[in-house]
């Protein structure tokens, strides 16, 4: 899917898309965005640009060297952006190509980030005057939604953290599965966050002629900077709210393993009277006793109450 946008005075302007003038608007485009593009679409583009345009395995490249960098068709910077699916997080790289007068962003993935974008600047509420401000804008906005997916991982976090320390009887297996998809989201967030820190550093040294997008940029990173700290902090409260967890999961089981265990100690005297008297010896007194089988069921009564006895005094029930 194309979608074309034009900068003007400052405003974003979506252009409609009309396949009989793709041509023409896309020549007259400020901003290409291709998500999952069809096989027409990416040889569209690639006529216009006159070079390749990258691939999805390119794109998905970790070495600095195949991110960011410059060549004839302009500046790339290949950046981490966050989606939910199904319930979990997981991310996907966006291509961005920064030309004089074009910005092309190429993505395999429906982001919300570029949904709410263009939502905003349907409203007014974004303003750019050339593509390398629409560029750190979009980036800008980014770091603003990892913020806020950030703080909705601390919220989530203290309600876990209230259902493990004081909640009692609760359900400590979910916690933990939550703890899991928390801990995941927050790495994924921080593996973001630094992504766009690599690529931030990189626009530094190539828009130094662009004051105002340097400010910008700068302002972004001391953001990043902040983020980073707070995920750290997460990361920290999601690991001992682990380690309590499997405590209090531990301290259950012992429990259990206490009371078979008592049970079996209890048990065990009556359990050897039983045993004597059960033994076929010719010669046993008690087999003659008129009283000599409520005796027996007695002393095995006497047997497992008085380790009972013994065992509360010491206060280990």
């Amino acid at each position: 899917m194309l979608r074309l946008f034009s900068l003007h005075n400052g405003v974003i302007r979506e252009l409609p898309g009309d396949e009989e003038q793709l041509n023409g608007q896309l020549a007259d485009s400020n901003w290409i965005d291709m998500c999952d593009p069809e096989e027409a679409e990416h040889s569209l583009l690639e006529s216009l640009l006159r070079t390749d345009l990258p691939e999805s395995e390119d794109v998905e490249e970790i070495e600095f060297s195949a991110r960011f960098f410059v060549d004839q068709a302009g500046l790339h910077v290949h950046s981490l952006f966050m989606y939910q699916e199904e319930g979990r997080h997981s991310t996907a790289s966006v291509a961005f190509i920064l030309q004089d007068k074009r910005l092309i962003t190429i993505r395999d993935e429906k982001l919300p980030d570029f949904r709410l974008f263009r939502l905003r600047a349907r409203r007014g509420h974004i303003l750019c005057r050339d593509p390398a401000e629409l560029l750190v804008t979009i980036l800008e906005h980014k770091v603003e939604n990892h913020a806020d997916w950030l703080e909705d991982i601390h919220h989530e976090l203290e309600e876990v953290s209230h259902t493990v320390l004081e909640v009692e009887d609760s359900d400590l297996e979910d916690a933990i599965s939550e703890l899991a998809r928390l801990e995941d989201s927050n790495g994924k967030i921080r593996l973001c966050l630094m992504d766009t820190q690599r690529g931030i550093s990189f626009l530094l040294r190539h828009l130094r002629d662009k004051p105002d997008q340097v400010e910008t940029l700068r302002e972004i990173m001391r953001d990043i900077e902040g983020l980073m700290s707070h995920t750290t902090f997460l990361f920290d409260k999601i690991n001992f709210l682990m380690a309590s967890t499997q405590g209090f999961i531990n301290i259950k089981q012992n429990q259990i393993i206490k009371i078979f265990s008592i049970a079996a100690v209890v048990f065990l005297p009556p359990t050897l009277v039983a045993s004597v008297y059960g033994m076929n010896f010719a010669h046993m007194p008690e087999l003659q006793w008129l009283l000599g089988y409520p005796w027996a069921l007695g002393l095995m009564v006497v047997a497992g109450i008085a380790p009972y006895l013994f065992f509360k005094h010491k206060g280990w029930l």
